[in-house]
């Protein structure tokens, strides 16, 4: 049995109260990250903007590509304002080449690349009826491609290091999709066979390939927190914790799944979604905690 539990990205920390470990015994498993580069796609704002922070705040050398000038010059700025290391890259992930001479040049300036995190990706929804082909390719091209592209332009590098950590951004659609999301969750669906795929191919390099999936997260691609309340509640009551996730809650497995304490865990999906639809009727729970007088649907804040 454990309690106390505190947990940082940089380090978790257990206090036993009994067991193998001895009464009052403290365990610290640290993250250590320091002196690794890494390369975050889709860096410029949202999930992959916490992802690159909270890296570099690891003391990461951090790399990171977006597709929009005006977020990587605020990508710099906050770099340079926080004294991090690193580098903010214009790219498309659809363009192999382009991709491909980002991580020759990053190579040539570090001489080393451990951890790739695909963060980049789109979403164009639609019936599989009225969806455009344009709007399917605009969903496999980024979110499917992107990766794809990015993982074969690194893995040579991993591969000679004998070392690496490559972590995929799928979705909760890869697994239980919406309404309207063909296109955005075959895509994220291909991510999750690409990541097992990849990750059978770079075994015998020591090279990890993992991929997570996040849930309620409001970003500016979802909305999230801006839809009226009658369809905010309709997203929480799918939540067993009843609330939105926040970016930081994935930048931190992000940091687990990069760092060694990781280093029996590849081809794995990852669920931070706040349990979203672990049991058939989530809100059945908060609706009985509220009958008891242990929980108000009123104080909800979103």
């Amino acid at each position: 049995m454990w309690s106390n539990y505190r947990v940082s990205a940089g380090s978790f920390v257990w206090r036993a109260e009994w067991g193998h470990a001895g009464e009052g015994t403290e365990i610290s498993m640290r993250i250590d990250l320091e002196g690794k580069v890494a390369l975050v796609t889709g860096a410029g704002r949202g999930i992959g903007r916490e992802i690159a922070a909270t890296l570099a705040r690891e003391g990461v050398t951090t790399l990171t590509l977006d597709i929009d000038s005006e977020l990587v010059a605020e990508t710099t700025r906050e770099f340079a304002a926080n004294g991090w290391q690193g580098a903010a890259h214009l790219c498309d992930v659809r363009d192999g080449e382009a991709v491909r001479a980002v991580v020759r040049q990053i190579e040539a300036d570090y001489g080393q690349l451990d951890v790739l995190v695909n963060n980049a990706g789109v979403f164009a929804g639609g019936s599989v009826e009225t969806l455009s082909e344009a709007a399917w390719d605009a969903n496999l091209d980024a979110n499917l491609k992107g990766v794809f592209l990015t993982c074969q332009a690194v893995a040579p590098i991993m591969k000679r290091q004998r070392a690496g950590r490559i972590i995929n951004a799928a979705s909760f659609a890869a697994i239980t999709p919406s309404l309207g999301s063909a296109g955005y969750a075959a895509s994220k669906a291909g991510v999750v066979a690409l990541t097992r795929v990849l990750a059978g191919e770079l075994g015998p390099w020591n090279v990890t390939v993992n991929c997570y999936a996040p849930g309620m997260i409001p970003t500016q691609m979802n909305h999230f927190a801006d839809a009226p309340r009658a369809r905010q509640q309709q997203l929480l009551d799918t939540l067993t914790l009843r609330r939105w996730g926040q970016p930081v809650e994935v930048a931190n497995l992000v940091c687990f799944l990069a760092s060694d304490l990781a280093s029996y865990i590849t081809g794995a999906l990852i669920d931070v979604s706040g349990g979203k639809l672990t049991t058939q009727i989530p809100r059945q729970a908060y609706t009985d905690a509220a009958a008891q007088g242990e929980y108000d649907f009123d104080d909800e804040t979103n």
